[in-house]
């Protein structure tokens, strides 16, 4: 199960009802924040989550509506004597963009920290893997990004029984998919056990319509996009490079993406971001818009 928390989901400038953009992604194993908009430490105590707990932060791009929380995180995980390694990704440039922030902001006590500059799949491990893809968002470095939960091989008990295999190391084997002989009997992996589908979510963020975003977000359980304007607007969503409404649904539709929620909406929405809503529902039904705190399971 993958527990999704949405932090901020303003644009540019915050309202009183809407932070800067920040969203955490809570995995068995991981807790991802991706971006953290000014404000963002703050957000975590309004949902009742322990910074502590992060393990990764996702960085989209450096513009201060995605960045300017990086600083009194980092100040708050070292009063709070953060004792993990904080593992830092973003586009090229990120490095000394960090760097330029430990400067300016000494922290109290040091934490440890780890900063790559990413693109494709960066990261791997049993449970999941993290794919990273450019977009073009004016002359900043930009990713998206992808996270997929690995289905997990389980043994089906009643067949198992049936089987009358002993415990230990061979059902160890079965998960792993192989097929294994028991007095001089052969047992194949797909007849005991079940796969289950691996659990796809996209982030995608500041950027220009481009047909290379519908591949890689292909399948996903669940789109987060932003939609900075509605389509009476995409004059002023293409000058911004920024995705209207519209454009965020289309990529959902060809992609064949099971959910969409929107995010990164303009504050002039704020009183009624209705448009914004019926025009996605319009081209993909299954279509939300995100409100700060909204919390929901993949």
């Amino acid at each position: 199960m993958i527990d999704i928390t949405f932090l901020g989901t303003s644009g540019a400038i915050p309202t009183r009802s809407r932070n800067h953009t920040s969203i955490l992604l809570k995995s068995n194993t991981e807790n991802i924040l991706v971006d953290c908009g000014e404000g963002t430490q703050r957000q975590f105590r309004f949902a009742r989550i322990s910074p502590q707990k992060i393990t990764r932060l996702l960085i989209t791009h450096w513009h201060g509506d995605h960045v300017l929380g990086i600083p009194g995180l980092l100040q708050t995980l070292s009063f709070n004597d953060y004792f993990k390694v904080l593992k830092i990704y973003g586009p090229k440039g990120i490095k000394e963009q960090i760097k330029a922030v430990l400067v300016a902001f000494p922290m109290y006590k040091n934490i440890k920290i780890e900063i790559k500059e990413v693109l494709g799949k960066f990261l791997e491990t049993e449970d999941f893997y993290i794919e990273a893809h450019p977009l073009t968002h004016g002359k900043v470095p930009t990713n998206a990004y992808i996270f997929v939960e690995k289905g997990k091989r389980r043994i089906d008990k009643k067949k198992l029984k049936k089987s009358r295999l002993p415990p230990g190391p061979l059902l160890k084997k079965l998960k792993e998919g192989k097929n294994i002989t028991y007095k001089n009997k052969k047992y194949l992996a797909k007849n005991l056990t079940n796969k289950e589908d691996d659990k796809k979510i996209s982030f995608v963020f500041d950027t220009v319509m481009n047909k290379k975003i519908v591949p890689f977000v292909k399948n996903s359980d669940l789109l987060i996009s932003e939609a900075t304007y509605d389509s009476s607007l995409s004059n002023l969503a293409k000058e911004h490079q920024h995705l209207t409404a519209g454009q965020a649904a289309e990529i959902a539709k060809k992609s064949s993406s099971k959910k969409l929620i929107l995010v990164h909406y303009s504050d002039r929405y704020e009183k009624d971001p209705t448009p914004l809503l019926k025009e996605a529902k319009k081209i993909f039904k299954n279509s939300l818009l995100a409100k700060d705190l909204d919390k929901i399971k993949v």
